[in-house]
């Protein structure tokens, strides 16, 4: 429930959720939505904005070969800040452990990382995630969640690990069946885990 002074509360935040990188295929096609626009993104945005907190879902042009400066400058044309809640899916995830291992005068809020994507196998063929992680990422935050799932791919196992063995004190937690956190895998828009760890303070 929300009540007035969760709402003085909330309205001091905002959340930059960004999406992952699908294939050219999909990106080009009409039969597909945006990627900001795709699976429990625009749930979990409508879900904070009725809670007051202002969120945004960059679009990044070109996701399919994603370039790092570009994610960078459409990520940094919102307020990141103390109050900053910070959502990445698969690539968008692997983004935002750049962007803060690179950044280690900023401070956040909660971030979470759903089956983040560091591409260990340089599938890309890009220098996007050519960077060393910083092993005290969840001093400078207030918690950073993985998302796993059972059955998601190899890329995504290979890289929670190589997240998981790097940073201190992260918090980890395992669904089983989810996939990789798609609509067609999840069979619904809905993310309530999602919006509760975000929540949980």
């Amino acid at each position: 429930m929300v009540t007035p002074s969760n709402v003085r509360y909330y309205a001091s935040m905002n959340t930059i959720i960004v999406h992952g990188s699908p294939d050219s295929d999909e990106y080009y096609s009409d039969e597909f939505p945006s990627a900001s626009n795709s699976h429990w993104l625009p749930w979990l945005q409508k879900q904070l904005m009725i809670k007051d907190i202002k969120a945004d879902t960059p679009e990044m042009m070109f996701p399919f070969k994603p370039d790092y400066d570009h994610w960078k400058t459409e990520a940094e044309r919102f307020e990141i800040g103390p109050d900053t809640m910070l959502v990445g899916h698969s690539c968008g995830g692997g983004f935002w452990v750049r962007y803060l291992s690179e950044h280690p005068d900023l401070k956040v809020g909660k971030v979470v990382l759903v089956a983040p994507w560091l591409d260990p196998n340089n599938v890309r063929k890009t220098d996007f995630f050519d960077f060393e992680i910083d092993p005290d990422l969840v001093k400078r935050t207030k918690g950073i969640t993985i998302f796993n799932s059972t059955n998601d791919h190899q890329g995504i196992h290979w890289s929670v690990e190589m997240i998981r063995q790097s940073v201190k004190d992260i918090k980890y937690v395992e669904f089983d069946d989810y996939g990789h956190f798609c609509l067609e895998d999840m069979h619904t828009e809905a993310f309530p885990e999602l919006l509760a760890e975000l929540l949980d303070s």
